[in-house]
């Protein structure tokens, strides 16, 4: 899917202010502007491989369920999903103790040729974990729910 392809843009981190752990999807290469100390790209498996410490998990959105079971289990991070309420894997999180925030509409995106893509969906940042809810709270990105 071509929106597999779209990584997350710099302001968002910025807004954070958090470094992260570990980035369990990030493009081959290495995250393009995530500040995240390790990676696991395409090659080595971030759905297979043990996560540590604090995450950040942009998934590849064909197919997030998979991925959401594991951030949950997990316990620790921010996630960066579509907004999709008819969904199982958006119930399990509405229904933990996650806290969400809706990223605002129309936010560029950075295709895999370095240029921005507005994607015509809503975005959601999800956080589990105290500080990385205080991080989502404190991002004035949106409203926490």
């Amino acid at each position: 899917m071509a929106n597999d392809e779209l990584y997350t843009p710099k302001w968002i981190f910025d807004k954070l202010g958090v470094i992260f752990d570990l980035d369990v999807c990030a493009p081959a290469g290495g995250p393009l502007h995530t500040p995240a100390v390790e990676y696991f790209d395409l090659e080595s498996d971030g759905l297979t491989a043990k996560w540590f410490g604090r995450v950040w998990m942009n998934p590849p959105f064909s197919k997030p369920s998979v991925w959401v079971d594991k951030w949950l289990d997990h316990g620790n991070g921010i996630a960066l999903l579509p907004l999709s309420g008819n969904s199982r894997w958006w119930s399990y999180l509405w229904n933990s103790e996650c806290a969400v925030i809706q990223v605002p509409p129309n936010t560029g995106f950075i295709n895999s040729e370095g240029k921005e893509k507005k994607i015509m969906y809503g975005i959601s940042l999800w956080g589990i974990g105290e500080s990385n809810i205080t991080a989502l709270k404190n991002s004035g990105i949106g409203r926490l729910r």
